[in-house]
């Protein structure tokens, strides 16, 4: 489509028809804010995005087997049952050890 400058007058002498000549600078503000407050918007959702973890393919690739797990030699003596705060830090405790185990699996 290739305006040219005819058709663009009309265009905008049609504006000034329907809207009014006064009514004209309050409407383009408006729009000039609604662009701007648009604009900040899709810039916080592309950010939002690159801050979420991308989802990798998994590979065709034969899975490398797990490392051997260590069987003590002897079993141990059963431990004094913990409270609950002491379960949830243990448990806290351990998924932090996964999580850096599996960071450092994912690292070429």
């Amino acid at each position: 489509m290739n305006l040219g400058a005819p058709e663009i007058i009309l265009i905008l002498v049609a504006l000034v028809l329907l809207f009014g000549a006064k009514k004209l600078p309050d409407l383009a503000r408006g729009v000039g804010r609604s662009l701007r407050i648009f604009k900040a918007e899709t810039s916080k959702m592309t950010e939002d995005d690159d801050d979420k973890p991308t989802v990798v393919q998994a590979k065709t690739e034969q899975p490398q087997p797990a490392p051997p797990q260590q069987i003590p030699a002897a079993h141990p003596a059963p431990a004094p049952e913990l409270s609950a705060e002491e379960q949830a830090r243990r448990l806290e405790e351990e998924a932090a050890r996964l999580r850096a185990g599996a960071q450092a699996d994912k690292r070429p």
